[in-house]
């Protein structure tokens, strides 16, 4: 037995007594959480520090170093969002329908624990934390599998979140993370139907490309974006250079910051020359076709960074996830080209189109098939705190069970409950 199998069968006891605990002990347990994030600082901050060195050392991209790194700020956000989910509505035993049937029987469809979650995830800390608190929250026992560059950072916040629940009366093993860095844990984990209800990967395409091919465990896709701003040809000029800046360089390491920018050519002259200066001052990466190239020599003229940023762009480059500072341009005849390129090339994360059309507005949210759809707004607001949704486990781009920023109720299933006096069925 593996130690995939082994941590996966301990989880497994443990989701009785975890979907049986009370709203307060949970809510409590939370906030011992939030409190033992600080008091442990010093030791999650060294154990981090040995995950970014050797990250570093091996030529690791400093976007994704960023996304490793913790930082007395970042571990006092993640305390914070521990309380702040500790004050949430509690999810279950919600009744969600309840009705009574033509024989008399009362019916109600109430809110119940998943089981056991697991989680696949590559060099993010904070979603240690994360899914630990949500899954406690929900009454789920969780399995961790986090990616090796953060092997110390993940192991040390498992320990503090770990033993400050059992504190709070949690059972054993209500959380746990795969320790080994062996490829093969990974597969393992997959394999365990029956003891695993729901395996969540958090990460790069390929991570979750392998996990829905691999898994023999209910998967829920989420992460990867390759997200798109569409300038149409009625765009109000002032918002798009805050908006595409914002949506590639504020941090574009996450999976909901730009990667695929379209035009309108009705709008080239008039908009690409400033939205060109913007992202080359910027240090961005501009994966162009033919049209942005254009463009792109002419400011080259007295421009240095336009001619050493652009890049002729390849077929490959409209589906591609930068998670750096790099996009890709294309310019379309219309909304029809836009409309039919996004669905093709989208990881259906998120996508917005900037215009004063409200016509042009109403089309782009009926025909985009994509989780988050947006008009004049940036893509970096696809996040569950900013949804006002709470703490989320990551956003989902597939269409069954959870689509989105996924709160409490996606880590959540249902059962009836039926209440009778003796009928039978004739």
């Amino acid at each position: 037995m593996g130690e995939a199998t082994e941590k996966a069968r301990l989880a497994r006891e443990a989701t009785q007594a975890m979907a049986t605990l009370s709203s307060n002990t949970r809510n409590a347990a939370l906030m011992t959480m939030a409190i033992a994030i600080l008091d442990e600082r010093e030791y999650l901050l060294e154990e981090n520090a040995r995950d970014v060195e050797a990250a570093r050392k091996c030529g690791t991209t400093e976007p994704f170093v960023d996304r490793l790194l913790l930082t007395s700020e970042r571990l006092v956000g993640i305390s914070a969002a521990l309380e702040m989910l500790s004050s949430e509505k509690d999810p279950l035993d919600e009744i969600v329908e309840g009705h009574t049937l033509y024989n008399g029987i009362q019916l109600r469809q109430i809110r119940v624990p998943l089981g056991v979650v697991a989680m696949i995830y590559e060099a993010r800390p904070n979603v240690t934390a994360d899914a630990a608190a949500l899954c406690l929250k929900t009454g789920n026992a969780c399995l961790l599998r986090g990616g090796s560059l953060a092997v110390n950072s993940n192991l040390a916040m498992t320990r503090v979140l770990y033993e400050s629940g059992l504190k709070s009366g949690l059972p054993p093993y209500w959380l746990q993370s795969i320790e080994t860095t062996d490829r093969a844990a990974t597969t393992e984990l997959m394999q365990l139907r029956g003891l695993i209800d729901v395996l969540i990967p958090r990460g790069s395409a390929s991570l979750i490309k392998s996990t829905i091919e691999n898994s023999r465990v209910a998967v829920i896709e989420t992460g990867e974006g390759n997200c798109h701003l569409y300038v149409h040809s009625e765009a109000k000029s002032s918002l798009i250079v805050p908006i595409l800046i914002n949506g590639k360089t504020q941090r574009p390491s996450v999976c909901n910051a730009l990667e695929s920018l379209l035009i309108d050519e009705a709008a080239v002259s008039r908009e690409l020359p400033a939205m060109l200066t913007a992202l080359f001052e910027a240090g961005v990466v501009v994966h162009g076709d033919e049209r942005t190239g254009e463009v792109a020599r002419e400011l080259a003229r007295t421009m240095p960074e336009a001619a050493r940023l652009f890049v002729p762009a390849t077929p490959e480059d409209w589906g591609d996830e930068y998670l750096d500072l790099a996009i890709s341009i294309k310019t379309v005849k219309g909304i029809d080209e836009a409309i039919e390129h996004i669905n093709r090339y989208s990881t259906h994360h998120s996508e917005c189109i900037l215009t004063e059309n409200h016509e042009a507005i109403n089309r782009f949210f009926a025909e985009i098939d994509s989780a988050a759809v947006y008009a004049n707004a940036s893509t970096r607001f696809t996040d569950g705190g900013e949804f006002g949704l709470g703490a989320e486990i990551g956003i989902s781009t597939q269409k069954l069970h959870a689509r989105g920023p996924m709160g409490l109720t996606a880590l959540t299933s249902t059962k009836f409950l039926l209440d009778g006096n003796g009928q039978i069925r004739t």
